[in-house]
């Protein structure tokens, strides 16, 4: 069996899903299913069974997913182990204002497991740019939100965070249990410097141009809405200090968070750190 067929076999199986699994691996759907057709020939038995209603692990399957797990994790511990004697493997990790969230942390405990020799540095960055360096070099992978430009990027979406309105607590509106974008337009929002790219600011303005203070960090925009009654959007699910509110929003897309990288860049740690985000955001 080639480590490549059980990452295949192992996406299948996570995902119970050809297409999902297809997109995730960044690959056609024939070659997929092709491949998991010799590993059943090579194994012998039937892994999955596929129906209308979609796909489902055989006992074979579920005790070859439990192995294939433990032998990928083995390989990847060995790279990192003679990447780091080689001359110390770094990853370079753009974080873009979610470090407090408890996805992250599960991340770095489960990346530092699998990797002990391999250093991490970590660039945490403002609001203009939402790929957090990486087209710049600055980076390997970044751990951000979109939308951007996915032009020459590879995008692994991680959750779907569903978003509010942060307002001043004692503000007539902060007592409402859902607000639409339509009944703040006539409020002050925080914005972005200029040169922030157009489709992750119109995002965060509710897609409608807006008026008010230019922000660039996370602390800026809570302090925007403390100090000058300003509004503007945020995940829901977050602290926020006692002054402050959020109400969800009825009429917006939820925020996607998502790994990038650059486009055809191969590296196994990349690739682990997104394997390991995946598992860590689904919790």
């Amino acid at each position: 069996m080639e480590l490549r067929t059980l990452r295949y076999f192992v996406a299948v199986a996570e995902e119970l899903h050809f297409g999902r699994a297809a997109n995730r691996l960044h690959m056609s759907q024939p070659p997929l299913s092709r491949a998991i057709k010799q590993l059943e020939a090579e194994v012998g038995a039937l892994l999955l069974t596929r129906s209308p209603m979609g796909v489902a692990l055989t006992p074979v399957g579920s005790v070859l997913l439990e192995e294939a797990r433990a032998l990928l994790d083995h390989a990847d511990r060995v790279r990192g182990r003679v990447s780091a004697a080689a001359g110390g493997a770094t990853l370079t990790i753009g974080i873009l204002g979610d470090g407090a969230d408890p996805g992250v942390a599960r991340l770095a405990a489960a990346y530092r497991r699998r990797h002990p020799g391999t250093e991490i540095r970590v660039r945490d960055t403002d609001l203009t740019d939402p790929t957090c360096g990486l087209r710049a070099g600055l980076v390997d992978v970044a751990l951000t939100r979109a939308p951007f430009d996915e032009t020459a990027l590879t995008v692994r979406a991680l959750r779907a965070d569903p978003v509010g309105v942060v307002l001043r607590a004692d503000d007539p509106l902060a007592c409402r249990e859902g607000l639409r974008p339509a009944e703040l337009a006539d409020r002050r929002w925080f914005q972005f410097p200029p040169g922030t790219h157009p489709r992750w600011q119109s995002y965060w303005h509710g897609g409608e141009p807006r008026e008010g203070p230019v922000v660039r960090a996370v602390q800026e925009c809570l302090q925007a809405v403390l100090w000058n009654g300003t509004v503007g959007l945020a995940p829901l699910g977050h602290e926020l200090p006692a002054e402050l509110a959020v109400v969800p929003l009825t009429d917006m897309p939820p925020s996607r968070v998502v790994a990038v990288w650059n486009e055809g860049d191969t590296n196994p740690l990349i690739r682990s750190f997104v394997e390991i985000a995946t598992a860590a955001y689904r919790r």
